[in-house]
């Protein structure tokens, strides 16, 4: 895996940017106090700038549910964003495809040789149930993606510092992903990190082809960022979106 910093990233606006050429993936911050919740009239008006900010056609997202729900989107898919899901894959170009999150992880897969995105959101909920795994396997089973040419990127999300969870929820992962647990736990502390990784390697992702941001929503003091859990619940949302140039 390849750690990423800030540096690494281009700042537009309250966006870092990551541009691949053909492709560029966008993780949101909150240094301008910009929220992306897509149930307020605020929120809509925030994320329809970004077809702006960025010269795109539309912007597309899902009814997030903590699911392991994927679609495929094409520009056909008229009611895509009141679909309950959280992983969205695109081959239409010049359309951002994007998730919420506020602790949560987003996970961009970009496959450049085949001109192929997904976001995903992947909670506990979606972690435990190998969202991310099984985002790959629709991309491969649909568009034959190559694996070895496949790069996941995952960001900004409450890591095992600050993440505590019940004891039963612990003894659930650890019998489900039969990662050590000093290497998935601090105490109660959780690192959904892992287990996305065990996923992605054991797929075949190229670990060279594994990139993370290395930020936590939670206790992140450089950047300013969204956290459910450190607002104790009034807290906005941000987006981490890809497209196809």
């Amino acid at each position: 895996m390849i750690n990423l910093s800030v540096r690494d990233f281009k700042l537009k606006k309250d966006f870092l940017v990551y541009d691949l050429g053909k492709i560029e993936l966008i993780f949101s911050t909150a240094e301008e106090d910009r929220s992306f919740n897509r149930n307020t009239e605020y929120g809509i008006n925030n994320l329809s700038s970004i077809i702006k900010d960025f010269n795109l056609s539309d912007v597309v997202y899902l009814n997030q549910i903590h699911s392991d729900k994927i679609y495929t989107y094409n520009k056909d898919y008229i009611n895509i964003k009141d679909e309950e899901g959280d992983a969205l894959i695109t081959k239409e170009k010049n359309i951002a495809i994007g998730v919420f999150t506020a602790d949560c992880v987003p996970i961009i897969i970009v496959n450049e040789k085949s001109n192929i995105v997904a976001t995903i959101h992947s909670g506990w909920r979606g972690t435990f149930n190998s969202i991310a795994a099984k985002t790959l396997l629709k991309m491969k089973d649909e568009f034959n993606i190559d694996t070895n040419e496949t790069k996941v990127f995952i960001g900004p999300h409450i890591r095992k510092c600050c993440y505590e969870v019940s004891e039963e929820l612990k003894e659930k992962f650890i019998e489900k992903t039969k990662i050590d647990e000093d290497k998935l736990f601090d105490g109660r502390y959780l690192s959904m990190q892992e287990c996305i990784l065990k996923d992605l390697r054991e797929f075949g992702i190229n670990e060279n082809n594994i990139y993370s941001l290395n930020l936590c929503t939670h206790c992140e003091e450089n950047v300013k960022l969204y956290s459910y859990r450190k607002s104790v619940g009034t807290y906005g949302r941000l987006f981490s979106f890809a497209f196809i140039k």
